[in-house]
């Protein structure tokens, strides 16, 4: 099928961006990559009156270390992350996640602030951005909002962000030398949307762990951080006993759905397989060690 018709405009600055969306009141949509949108056109799944492609706004592609933090542009691409030396040794949880998503082509063209607007729980990106804690810059006739992933994702593919605002920026903490990270998943094939996906980080003081974040994707209609099971590494600490605890009370948190491609029940295993696959990754690489 064809998309349904409509206007189109290519800005080259923010402001102008902002101009057109509140121009169309709500009727008009975002391209970036289009990876995720342009399916939806095609199937008229979704009938804008019009498009603002903003990827002649190259304010928005940077990839900078400031004060402890990462600051990505809305519209980086996934294979320039992939690529990045700086994420690479200051963030290798988003470098190994983002090897994850689709396919080559679909990262060359696809972007981390698309990614993260369309909302898609099952998508790495946002397990990332829960489990770094990080926050996400939304651009509006406002001004300037800085939202952390609770406040930012609301439910399947739907995000708090307004018909008139632009995801601009993404921050992402750097976690202090020494830490574990992994991200591990589960699709039927290679580049396919993962049945579930669990996202690890884990930092140490000495013997004891001082921080666990633990993410599951795919597992319910928002990235679900998996408290419970963080607190049991937290209080118990690294060992295989503590995993093991803690991947249960994982797969007892969780609230997936049953559809087309897998069972609530099939969810919650997956859930606490790979719950316990990536504490061992992690944990294996903290410090370095192997």
């Amino acid at each position: 099928m064809k998309p349904a018709p409509f206007e189109y405009h290519v800005p080259t600055t923010v402001e102008e961006a902002l101009a057109h969306l509140r121009h169309y009141g709500g009727e008009a949509k975002v391209l970036a990559g289009g990876q995720s949108l342009m399916p939806l056109l095609n199937f008229r799944l979704s009938r804008p009156a019009a498009l603002v492609d903003i990827n002649r706004i190259g304010a928005l592609s940077y990839i900078e270390e400031e004060n402890g933090t990462l600051r990505l542009g809305a519209l980086t691409r996934q294979r320039a992350i992939e690529r990045s030396d700086v994420v690479r040794s200051r963030l290798p949880l988003l470098t190994e996640a983002t090897a994850l998503v689709g396919h080559l082509p679909i990262r060359t063209r696809g972007t981390i602030g698309g990614s993260l607007a369309h909302a898609d729980p099952s998508a790495e990106y946002p397990a990332v951005l829960t489990a770094l804690e990080g926050q996400v810059v939304a651009r509006g006739a406002g001004g300037e909002r800085i939202l952390r992933p609770e406040e930012f994702f609301r439910t399947y593919l739907t995000t708090t962000l307004g018909p008139d605002e632009i995801l601009t920026e993404v921050r992402l903490p750097i976690p202090p030398p020494g830490s574990g990270w992994a991200f591990e998943e589960f699709s039927r094939r290679h580049g396919d949307f993962a049945l579930v996906g669990i996202a690890v980080l884990l930092l140490v003081e000495g013997t004891r762990c001082a921080k666990a974040r633990l993410v599951a994707a795919g597992a319910g209609p928002v990235p679900a951080r998996l408290r419970g099971a963080e607190e049991i590494l937290e209080r118990d600490g690294l060992t295989e006993q503590s995993f093991e605890a803690a991947a249960a009370r994982a797969a007892e948190l969780v609230e997936p759905d049953s559809d087309i491609h897998a069972s609530a029940a099939f969810r919650r295993h997956l859930t606490r397989v790979f719950t316990l696959r990536a504490l061992r990754k992690a944990a294996r690489r903290i410090h370095g060690g192997h």
